[in-house]
């Protein structure tokens, strides 16, 4: 079907003489004359560009999701249902977020304010929001420098998990998903969507230099910040099954296309140094669509997820029209932007096993902002311990560190097993790690900064782990937030 059909505030898109790779913030703005949606940053940083789409396959349910609209490439959306500012009022009767946003003096300047509106519009429909973090987590995507952030929190608190009555709430309990299949061409570019695994095969098979693509948030980057011309996609958003997000007994499987804020919830008690990296991993926009798959298959040094899952043993799952095999994540991560992915291949899941009583684990990311920030240094810190307090196993993968993602510490790993798990032991170890990394200098640390922040990451693991065996990260709200969280 060479055509888009989507529905924006509940009319019905029909298009067919755009590229493949024109954003859906571009569309919005440019085709549809829906300037409430602002471009800001374009990369997913500012919120700006915030609207919501109506996600049916979500764990649980229907939900609203909250994503930026400036790293969504228009086939992402067909046949759903995508909210904008515009589209929130039933006549001159506002929706209830607009009403506390007003009320509640939130908006200056009004240029974030569209985007604000849409989070909140996601925290209205929400159940979950019942700690000050999480309300911390749901806003941060929203970049505002007029109100200091206090009556923007303020009235998300008032209104998250309302779940007001109307239109909105009726969208939700009667939502259904709709096929995502498309085979788009516009000009020399084409955009496949298949809806099963053998047209999937058979698309790579025609199209062996296609670009797999599924939530976009990195790939989109080329056509919002470089204005590349990607001439072949494949998007695999369509294939329900990589979506299968489950704990099976004592395993964690996640689907390639599992959203990361899916993740993050299922992951909050046995797998706890999942969800900790992936509280600071991004905005909850970017959450909203981010991937598993696309994080471990862009391969980058920073990507944040991988250190974590090589620490935890984690196995990459891999299919294509000839069979399936399987490897750890460690072996998957082969160097810098690649993996060992085979053409005509996929990673269709990841499996994690359970974290034993005798582990200890942490997960680290270190980057000069709290929220919305690049790792200098990621890590993902694992070791076993048999009764007499030695180690027995040991695996400490750091992102940042090296070209290749998610790299083991060898000699430093070495230096722990068949030792006493005691701080002279993990400074020996600390010492070792110069051993097995030479960091670059960026604008992001220094080679010494990096190497002296992987030392003291695993000290941390040391004293952090003293008090409990896989620690929650603790909450602690910075800058205005700090003065009026808990209340």
């Amino acid at each position: 079907m060479n055509a888009l059909r989507f529905y924006v505030n509940d009319h019905l898109v029909e298009e067919s003489a755009v590229s493949p790779t024109t954003t859906l913030l571009y569309y919005l703005r440019e085709k549809l004359g829906l300037f409430a949606t602002k471009e800001g940053c374009n990369e997913g940083d500012c919120g700006a560009c915030t609207v919501a789409i109506v996600d049916a396959m979500a764990p649980g349910g229907p939900k609203f999701r909250a994503i930026n609209s400036c790293l969504v490439l228009l086939p992402m959306v067909q046949g759903k249902r995508v909210y904008t500012a515009e589209g929130l009022a039933t006549g001159d009767d506002l929706h209830e977020v607009q009403k506390r946003l007003a009320e509640g003096f939130g908006s200056q300047c009004g240029y974030c304010t569209p985007g604000v509106v849409m989070s909140m519009f996601e925290a209205a429909y929400r159940e979950d929001l019942d700690e000050d973090w999480k309300l911390d987590d749901q806003m941060c995507g929203n970049l505002c420098r007029c109100t200091g952030y206090k009556p923007i929190y303020d009235a998300t608190r008032e209104v998250a998990g309302t779940r007001p009555e109307g239109r909105f709430r009726d969208v939700l309990e009667k939502a259904e998903a709709s096929p995502m299949t498309l085979t788009y061409e516009h000009g020399a570019q084409r955009y496949f969507t298949p809806d099963s695994f053998e047209a999937l095969w058979d698309v790579l098979e025609d199209h062996p230099t296609a670009r797999l693509v599924s939530g976009g948030t990195d790939l989109s980057l080329e056509v919002s910040k470089q204005f590349k011309i990607l001439p072949l996609l494949v998007s695999v958003e369509g294939l329900d099954a990589l979506r299968r997000l489950a704990v099976d007994g004592d395993t964690l499987f996640i689907g390639a296309t599992a959203r990361l804020a899916d993740v993050e919830d299922v992951t909050a008690e046995r797998w706890q140094p999942i969800h900790r990296m992936l509280r600071f991993f991004g905005a909850r926009q970017i959450k909203n669509r981010a991937t598993i798959g696309g994080n471990l298959c862009t391969a980058s040094p920073i990507g944040d997820m991988g250190p974590i899952l090589v620490a935890l043993g984690a196995t990459a799952h891999l299919g294509s029209r000839e069979g399936s095999r399987s490897m750890s994540v460690q072996d998957f991560l082969v160097g810098y932007r690649q993996t060992a992915l085979q053409p005509s291949e996929i990673l269709t899941h990841v499996t994690v096993p359970a974290i034993p009583a005798t582990a200890r684990c942490v997960a680290y990311k270190v980057s000069k902002r709290q929220e919305l920030d690049i790792s200098a240094v990621s890590a993902g810190l694992y070791v076993e311990l048999d009764e007499a307090n030695t180690v027995t196993l040991a695996r400490l993968s750091f992102g940042g560190l090296s070209a290749r993602p998610a790299t083991r510490a060898a000699q430093a790993e070495r230096a722990l097993v068949g030792a006493q798990w005691t701080l002279e032991s993990v400074e020996r170890a600390a010492q070792s790690l110069k051993e097995d990394f030479n960091p670059i200098s960026d604008h992001r640390g220094s080679s010494w900064y990096r190497s002296m922040v992987a030392s003291n990451l695993l000290r941390g693991f040391f004293h952090e782990t003293a008090s409990g065996a896989v620690p929650a990260l603790p909450y602690r709200p910075t800058a205005t937030v700090n003065s009026f969280a808990g209340r």
